[in-house]
């Protein structure tokens, strides 16, 4: 299913978060990045894991290993978090989920609403009984329903 705007806002705010790998560490991290220890494994090209939580903050630190002539890669990631399933499921959009469960929700109470008006007339109820007391008799036959009744066929004055 296709994002909405505010979906592809939603990821990028609470969902979304960037890990900075470089060779060497810059020489000041701006404010919202944060280290992450990586083990020293022979064979790991990158020695360094920085993760920015905004993309500001993402922003600010490419533009300063830039200027730093540093080496890096980024790779956007999800966070993991308690609240991202239900902010990013995947392949699904939450303001369509959002969406159908309000048009559900109030289909749903309106037909209570009728159906509630329903119990309430007398008239309903009464044919209701009689309906349940046939088929628990079991003193319905498919061909009296067939039948028109003898007032049908009388015509009017």
């Amino acid at each position: 299913m296709q994002l909405t705007r505010f979906d592809r806002w939603l990821r990028e705010k609470y969902v979304y978060e960037m890990h900075i790998k470089t060779l060497r560490p810059p020489e000041c991290l701006p404010k919202g990045i944060r280290t992450v220890e990586i083990p020293d494994v022979p064979g790991v090209r990158y020695k360094h894991l920085f993760i920015a939580s905004s993309s500001k903050a993402a922003d600010n630190m490419i533009a300063q290993l830039r200027e730093n002539s540093q080496m890096y890669t980024t790779q956007i990631v999800d966070r993991t978090v308690w609240y991202a399933p239900f902010i990013a499921p995947k392949t699904k959009s939450v303001t369509w989920w959002v969406f159908s469960l309000i048009v559900i929700s109030i289909s749903l109470f309106f037909a209570l609403l009728y159906l509630k008006g329903l119990t309430e007339d007398p008239e309903f109820r009464r044919n209701f009984k009689d309906t349940v007391k046939l088929f628990r008799t079991g003193n319905i036959v498919i061909s009296d329903f067939a039948k028109a009744p003898e007032s049908a066929n009388r015509s009017l004055p």
